[in-house]
């Protein structure tokens, strides 16, 4: 039954929203008010009718299912339906549009409280912002680092240029062109990784599956990136694989340059693989500090650095395990990190194994 509560439903919407006169045209078939309680009643927007003492009298499943409310014990306080003070705290101010942070729930409501059917009633209109609210923080977080990376160089470049201005010994000219150029491909590699994350999101790139051996892959990796520190590889013999391999050694390449720079020098970094319930299951450990667990899920957002303080010769620009977590997802695997169970960093990679 749509609308459930103590009411019925068409005189409910008849009296907030009478679809025609009396005097206008003899009385017709009220079908058209049945469609509009249909429409509310399955409507994505919460809404609670109240009474007077501010008393829920019915509830649209919208709302039936967010605050799991039982038919049968309305009418019921909105305190004791919601478990939500605050939206008590509204109603009663008399608030007519306003934002409410819900604490039992955890999640952040749009409220719009309207007039009801009859005097003193009200009917309380929800909207669920909680993924806005959290995009439009991630868009500011991204701005403000976004002008933090770019700053820096843009300050080095314009004090090395006014450097050169002074028509500096031909040695420390030598000096400055470098730095200038040096600067120059730290904002153009900022500007690069973005537009591989733009395209990525953007569902632009192709993939490009092939059949390739695991531990050649990881052999080309380390032979590739130098990396001057011992490599432990426990990779099954013929482990054969079928994806994007280019891909999949970017994302590689990321996660070994990455325990790399953030364990102390002389470490080994361990990487092992195995096929586990469909999956290929590849791990990359460092036995570097390791991460608090509060920045397991944020470390793959861009620009997020655990460690503002190293310099971004040292720790890059925050945008390696973004790009890493985007190429993982379009290859439909999942990627995650955790603490080492023998001290450091592990992240691990899972993709679909046929």
């Amino acid at each position: 039954m749509p609308w459930i509560g103590t009411g019925k439903a068409a005189p409910i919407l008849r009296a907030v929203m009478p679809w025609r006169r009396a005097d206008d045209v003899p009385r017709r078939d009220p079908t058209p008010v049945d469609s509009f309680g249909e429409v509310l009643e399955h409507a994505p927007t919460m809404a609670l009718l109240l009474d007077s003492d501010s008393r829920v009298l019915s509830a649209n499943a919208a709302a039936r299912d967010f605050f799991d409310i039982d038919p049968a014990r309305l009418p019921a306080s909105l305190v004791e339906v919601t478990l939500e003070s605050r939206l008590f705290e509204l109603v009663s101010g008399g608030e007519v549009r306003s934002e409410a942070n819900l604490v039992h729930h955890r999640r952040t409501v749009q409220v719009h409280i309207t007039s009801g059917p009859a005097t003193g009633q009200a009917i309380l209109f929800l909207v669920d912002i909680t993924e806005l609210r959290r995009l439009a923080t991630v868009r500011q977080e991204f701005i403000a680092n976004l002008v933090h990376e770019l700053k820096t160089p843009i300050t080095s470049l314009r004090l090395t240029a006014e450097s050169l201005l002074g028509d500096p010994i031909p040695k420390d000219r030598r000096r400055f062109a470098e730095r200038i150029v040096r600067e120059a491909d730290l904002m153009s590699k900022i500007i690069d990784n973005l537009r591989q994350l733009g395209d990525i999101e953007a569902g632009m790139m192709a993939v490009d599956v092939s059949r390739f051996d695991l531990a050649e892959l990881v052999e080309d990796s380390l032979t590739r990136l130098g990396i001057e520190r011992p490599v432990t590889a426990s990779i099954p013999p013929n482990l054969v694989i079928e994806t994007d391999r280019a891909k999949l050694v970017q994302a590689l390449d990321n996660l070994l340059d990455n325990a790399a720079k953030f364990s102390p020098p002389g470490t080994a970094i361990d990487v092992e693989a195995e096929v586990s319930g469909g999956e290929l299951l590849i791990s990359v450990r460092d036995r570097g500090p390791g991460i608090s667990p509060e920045h397991w899920s944020r470390v793959f957002e861009r620009f997020y650095k655990v460690d503002r303080a190293r310099s971004r010769e040292a720790g890059g620009f925050g945008l390696g395990l973004a790009i890493t977590k985007h190429l993982i997802q379009v290859l439909g695997g999942r990627i995650w990190t955790e603490a080492a169970r023998e001290g450091g960093q592990v992240f691990h990679i899972a993709l679909p194994q046929s």
